[in-house]
């Protein structure tokens, strides 16, 4: 996961001051200078280091926080706002035109992930209950036009293309025709990208802009590009003119620190961050939220977001009863598993959980999905309603069934009885923000080298 490093140098910093009852200057001397070793090795832009780290020296530095009776949670306070700043302050939302359609006008070089992502952002306003059409504006790359076919098929989203013209303007206009004809409310232009920035690639766009007069031109940028990213966002926005950026590839092994410096470089905000390469895996960007989870604070809000669209109020009340009846079986525990998996890897919903960062060495391999999934199914109706009939030869079958060993059989039995435990204490609990708030990291001790 992108910022991994940073998030990790970080939490161990702040963690140094949360309980200090006295900090001194010497102290905080200190703490920024490892800030800002830990933003430099991010690939985070040395000029916005230097200024990051003169704010919260500023401030910190004031008599408000030394004499405060919680001088370490202040300083800790001080570095969050100052992250989110950095990341942008608020969420920068979508401006649609009051006549539809809204044309929004994505671009960025070849490789960075725009045509995926005008499919992830056409199937996110869908569910917003926009009607979107996507456009394939890239004549040049090979298959892309067939690419962003493939998109549209998967997500049963319509997609305009026209293989005998080379003129984007006209391809372009003759797709706004269809949207009005269509009743399609959204536009989104999957634009060519270069490998590296050009004159003819930005005259295009330039000539798009002239005749489309977008509401919305969003730069994809691949956030495992380093500083470089910063580069092709003061170059596109000088050249072009954007009104946001998305970040692709948040999910991937990366610094991710370049991406902390788009927003202070350009102006221009993060809208959407894609973390994942499913096509649902993209989210609207919210700078506190992020700040939160780099810090090691989860992200209780997006988890609950996430679960909503996940869980149907239907099947919720079904779980409830099952609850209160105390009849949760196998065969729930494979629904709500299938549930879960809708809202991501399990890794990264565990990074959202206030206070799981303490816990460094639980461990998620979210292959294990699959062997539980054919655990549960080697079973049989009655032993899925009632597992404490599954003696030794009964796992030994299970165990053949699914590919895998008595051991692992035994080893997911015994944390089905735990999770069965855990079912039975979240009766009293009011709901999921409440139980999610709750969590004790001391309490789970018990998770570490877990895999599910």
């Amino acid at each position: 996961m992108a910022f991994e490093g940073l998030s990790s140098r970080l939490q161990d910093i702040t963690n140094k001051f949360r309980g200090k009852a006295r900090v001194t200057e010497s102290d905080l001397k200190e703490m920024l200078r490892e800030v800002k070793l830990a933003l430099l090795e991010a690939d985070v832009n040395y000029k916005i280091v230097k200024d990051f780290i003169d704010v919260i020296n500023q401030k910190a530095l004031g008599q408000d926080v030394l004499k405060s009776l919680t001088p370490g949670q202040q300083v800790i306070k001080i570095v969050k706002d100052e992250l989110v700043e950095l990341l942008g302050g608020i969420e920068s939302k979508l401006s649609f035109s009051p006549n539809p359609p809204t044309v929004i006008m994505l671009v960025g070089l070849q490789g960075s992930g725009k045509t995926t992502t005008a499919g992830k952002l056409a199937n996110l306003l869908r569910k917003q209950g926009k009607n979107p059409l996507l456009v394939a504006c890239d004549v040049y790359r090979p298959a892309a036009i067939k690419q962003l076919q493939i998109v549209g098929k998967q997500l049963n989203i319509p997609v305009f293309a026209n293989e005998e013209s080379k003129d984007v303007v006209h391809i372009a206009k003759q797709a706004m025709n269809i949207a009005i004809s269509k009743l399609n409310d959204i536009v989104i232009l999957d634009t060519a990208g270069r490998l590296h920035i050009d004159e003819e690639l930005m005259q295009e766009l330039k000539n798009l802009k002239g005749n489309l007069k977008p509401h919305e031109i969003l730069l994809v940028v691949d956030a495992m590009t380093g500083q470089d990213a910063v580069n092709v966002a003061t170059t596109f926005n000088e050249q072009v003119g954007i009104d946001g950026v998305i970040l692709t590839k948040l999910d991937g092994d990366t610094r991710g620190g370049a991406a902390l410096s788009v927003k202070k470089v350009t102006g221009k905000p993060i809208k959407f961050a894609a973390t994942g390469e499913k096509l649902s895996d993209i989210e609207v960007f919210y700078p506190e939220r992020m700040a939160s989870r780099i810090l090691g604070m989860g992200d209780v809000l997006s988890i609950i977001e996430k679960a909503e669209e996940a869980f149907s109020e239907e099947e919720a009340l079904k779980l409830e009863q099952k609850l209160r009846k105390q009849e949760f079986d196998l065969d729930d525990y494979l629904t709500q598993l299938r549930q879960m998996k809708k809202m991501g890897s399990f890794s990264s919903i565990l990074k959202m959980i206030p206070g799981m960062n303490k816990l460094k060495d639980v461990k998620v391999d979210d292959k294990e999905f699959v062997k539980i999934e054919a655990m549960i199914c080697s079973m049989t109706k009655k032993e899925k309603r009632n597992p404490k009939i599954l003696n030794g030869s009964r796992r030994r079958r299970i165990a053949n069934g699914a590919g895998v060993t008595v051991q692992d059989v035994n080893k997911f039995m015994n944390s089905f009885e735990m999770t069965q435990k855990m079912m039975k204490q979240m009766q009293n609990n009011k709901g999921m923000k409440n139980m999610l708030k709750g969590i004790n990291p001391e309490d789970i001790k018990g998770l570490k080298n877990f895999k599910i």
